[in-house]
């Protein structure tokens, strides 16, 4: 049940990245393919969830936390950096694409530190994918490819979070009950 609040968690902000990033240089009818497969692939993933939840209530025993005190000292951490490094991105006078840059940066490096904290590497693999999405993103931002920045580090970060969500939803659904 945990897993999968996680990866509902991962789908709904893998939608936002869609979502807020869907926009110019790309064609309008990209823009609103990718906007409704993102909202689809969030829906599919509640719905997996809410499937799971039946399951789960059938099982029996307590499962231990996955928000123990490694997960709350890296979120704080991520929450500092995220909205302190926005606020050096600023003071810097960077462009303003960079600010998504940044957050996929720092989500995925959450997901790298994560993975050992959960003992679960699969977390890691989406956490590299967005860090150097979003690094990529902080060099493009100052040139002039900025305008793509936003496709680069948020539409395809969010692509990246929500197929993950999709994919490890579905198996987590359809394993056999242990």
């Amino acid at each position: 049940m945990q897993r999968m609040t996680g990866l509902l968690v991962g789908a709904v902000f893998g939608a936002v990245f869609v979502l807020l990033n869907a926009r110019s240089p790309l064609d309008p009818a990209m823009i609103m393919l990718l906007k409704a497969a993102a909202c689809l692939a969030a829906a599919s993933v509640l719905a997996m969830w809410f499937l799971s939840v039946r399951r789960e209530r059938s099982a029996e025993g307590p499962r231990p936390s996955m928000y123990g005190r490694g997960y709350l000292v890296v979120v704080a951490a991520e929450v500092i950096l995220l909205f302190g490094g926005l606020r050096v991105l600023a003071a810097l006078g960077r462009p303003e694409e960079g600010n998504v840059a940044w957050v996929a940066a720092v989500v995925g490096a959450h997901f790298v530190v994560l993975a050992p904290i959960w003992k679960d590497r699969g977390i890691a693999v989406p956490g590299v994918i967005l860090t150097l999405l979003g690094i990529t993103g902080l060099v493009l931002a100052s040139t002039a490819a900025a305008g793509w920045v936003p496709f680069l580090s948020g539409v395809l970060s969010g692509v990246v979070l929500l197929t993950g969500s999709v994919v490890f939803g579905w198996r987590t659904v359809t394993a056999s009950p242990a």
